[in-house]
């Protein structure tokens, strides 16, 4: 198995070894027992895999990106350290399939991020000729994710509470954020 970021944690469970891809992180696994989870708001996750070469990873972006989009909080460049990170272990580009997750509005009256992200992975699905063969985007809710990168099996959970739920689980499971010089925090 090959992890390419480190984890958050990794917690054996009755569905095989668990291990949670937090924001701005990515993990791939070519062993079938491994269950990559994360939970998301208006942030997504792409799930992808190459069923041939038995490889797949997720990933867990909170922006889409764009000019001066560095790190892997940004979708453009979390998508392509995902993709090139499938290739180094023998996936093919051409069989890439992906689901993509969360994108999910949940504060009222604020920019719609979610729909911001959500569009940002598919179209760059289609510009990179990806297929995008399922997934979840949208909505209201929060949900927490289950991915089998081997298989390709993917399972959504909504949580009931949104935002309390999303909010305490990442901050529980993030590194604590730096705090720039001038006093600003961004979140």
């Amino acid at each position: 198995m090959t992890v390419a970021v480190a984890l958050a944690s990794r917690a054996p469970s009755e569905e095989g070894r668990r291990l949670h891809v937090i924001q701005g992180r990515f993990v791939i696994a070519d062993e079938p027992d491994v269950v990559l989870t994360t939970i998301l708001g208006s942030c997504v996750s792409a799930c992808l895999l190459d069923p041939e070469a038995g490889v797949g990873g997720m990933n867990h972006f909170l922006l889409p990106g764009g000019e001066g989009g560095d790190g892997l909080r940004y979708g453009v460049n979390a998508m392509e350290l995902l993709i090139n990170a499938l290739l180094r272990r023998g996936a093919r580009r051409e069989r890439l399939e992906a689901k993509l997750f969360g994108g999910a509005r949940l504060f009222d009256g604020l920019t719609d991020v979610g729909e911001q992200n959500a569009a940002f992975a598919k179209s760059f699905l289609a510009d990179e000729g990806i297929r995008h063969v399922g997934g979840s985007l949208g909505g209201v809710h929060a949900r927490r994710i289950q991915f089998w990168p081997v298989g390709g099996r993917a399972r959504q959970i909504q949580l009931a509470d949104a935002t309390v739920s999303v909010l305490s689980a990442e901050r529980a499971r993030a590194p604590a954020p730096e705090r720039p010089a001038d006093g600003v925090e961004l979140f």
